[in-house]
């Protein structure tokens, strides 16, 4: 973002409006739950408007309203799962919330990004914004978006609050909105006191908007509650045609990001693994929204621990890389997807040796994915295999049904080998045990198959080696009518593929 102005938005709500002028309307939205954190701007000289100014500032705009607004491509989705929505929950109020903004230090936020249960929804992902689904007095429900509007320009909202579209950017009118999202659209600085006086069974998405839970909450339950967000979680289970497209966009910039990785492996090698976040990110950013969760850089030993987002460490050649990274698209649609490739381009006979053990027990993993299969099969697929490279190699002691049975295999295997993806990298996180890992797959469905092995640095039960080497490979597969596709095949899996790809990259 931009350096702060020192003729900043706060030029005079810190000592209210000149004579005459409109009370400022960040001041007298601030405490609208809605609205959050609105016009707290603090920064710059608290200097009082003159009359004429603020008078200036009211005149001499151009109508900018569009016209020439189409419904958004998944408009057509998000009314059937509205639908499903309401059949699910008769006569009761639903209210989803997107969320707001954080705060990220003093006066600045974090980047917003709206509830996945709102943006599968409505499509829309702006701050503020809830969804009600008003119960119809001969059923069914009447869905109602409710967002900000455009910043007034009569009483100087637009430029004098944090909160203003001269300071954020345009956004669109209630108007725009509904043509485009398919919903009728109200102003969302209303809602908290229309649902405070609402009457009849309520349930609201927690977690995301504290004004609006604090104005039901006398009217929802956390277990009633739960249940609207347990479905919610499931309906995103099966991908409909447009999020399938989304998820294959995601796959292909995601296999350019890591081709872009590869071209760079020796700027990183005399800077650090942020080199290679940084490269990654880029291409997230020129071809989608951003990174679909905080990539993974590991080089080295850092490659055995899970989730590791530092990105500070060294990369030196010899060295393995584990790289997890996922673009996620305009939509909010996310990749995930796992490549270790070695830093010089060639691998060591041990590196080789752990890494085909976990190409052969992912391929054993994808062979899995199947209609009717259930979802823990794959994850069973892989271990198997897994646990008799353990055996195998001397490092446990078998047989395998033993190391399986006492999961002995998991000091090194560390996690599940996969989940389901869309709109969260781990998605449909709140669906129950029967319609997630003991459910049927069925067509549509879209998961991970990530299986690992990871030696730690200081595991003395493993010859010294091994210590520090970590591999994992993970792509996204879609269950088809006859078996599956995997989405981010684009990338090379199998370790002599993987040399020749990155010998012609650096070439």
């Amino acid at each position: 973002m931009t350096a702060r102005s020192s003729e900043g938005p706060a030029e005079s709500p810190a000592e209210g409006p000149a004579e005459g002028q409109a009370e400022n309307p960040a001041e007298s939205q601030a405490e609208n739950p809605a609205e959050g954190s609105a016009g707290r701007e603090r920064s710059g000289p608290r200097r009082r408007l003159s009359d004429e100014l603020a008078e200036n500032m009211k005149r001499g705009w151009a109508d900018t309203e569009r016209h020439d607004i189409r419904p958004l491509p998944q408009a057509a989705h998000t009314a059937r799962r509205r639908a499903a929505l309401s059949a699910r929950f008769p006569g009761e109020r639903l209210v989803v919330p997107a969320g707001n903004l954080k705060v990220r230090a003093n006066d600045t936020h974090y980047p917003f990004r709206a509830s996945s249960e709102y943006v599968h929804l409505t499509g829309d992902q702006t701050e503020d914004g809830v969804l009600v689904l008003e119960p119809g007095a001969e059923g069914g429900h009447r869905a109602t978006i409710h967002l900000l509007p455009r910043s007034d320009r009569d009483n100087g909202e637009f430029w004098l609050t944090a909160r203003g579209e001269l300071w954020n950017g345009r956004r669109n009118s209630l108007t725009e909105n509904e043509r485009l999202l398919g919903l009728p659209a109200l102003d969302v600085r209303t809602l908290a006191a229309t649902l405070a006086e609402a009457t009849g069974p309520v349930r609201v998405l927690r977690g995301h908007d504290a004004g609006i839970e604090e104005a039901l909450r006398d009217k929802a339950t956390a277990e009633t509650d739960e249940e609207l967000r347990v479905f919610l979680s499931e309906a995103r289970r099966v991908k409909d045609d447009f999020e399938i497209g989304e998820l294959r966009h995601a796959c292909a910039a995601t296999a350019r990001g890591f081709e872009d990785v590869v071209r760079v492996l020796d700027r990183a090698e005399a800077t650090s693994e942020r080199y290679i976040e940084g490269t990654f990110f880029l291409r997230a950013r020129v071809e989608g929204n951003d990174v679909g969760y905080g990539t993974i850089a590991a080089a080295g030993p850092h490659a055995t621990t899970l989730h590791w987002v530092r990105n500070d460490g060294d990369v030196r050649p010899g060295d393995l890389l584990l790289l997890d990274a996922g673009v996620e698209t305009r939509t909010l649609y996310t990749a995930d997807v796992t490549r270790t490739l070695p830093v010089s381009g060639t691998f060591t006979p041990l590196q080789r040796k752990v890494y085909d053990a976990v190409y052969e027990a992912q391929e054993a993993g994808i062979a899995a994915v199947k209609p009717g299969a259930v979802f823990r099969d794959f994850h069973d697929a892989a271990q198997r295999v897994l646990a008799g490279k353990l055996v195998e190699w001397g490092l446990v002691e078998g047989p395998v049904e033993r190391v399986l049975e006492l999961g002995l295999q998991r000091r090194w295997t560390l996690h599940g080998t996969g989940h389901m993806l869309g709109l969260d990298v781990h998605d449909c996180d709140r669906a129950r045990a029967e319609a997630y890992v003991d459910g049927a797959l069925e067509p549509g469905v879209v998961l991970t198959v990530e299986p690992g092995l990871y030696f730690q640095p200081d595991d003395l039960s493993v010859p010294e080696e091994y210590r520090g080497i970590g591999v994992r490979i993970e792509d996204d597969l879609l269950v088809t009518e006859d078996g599956n596709e995997n989405l981010s095949a684009a990338l090379p899996r199998r370790s002599d593929e993987v040399e020749a790809w990155m010998a012609r990259l650096k070439t």
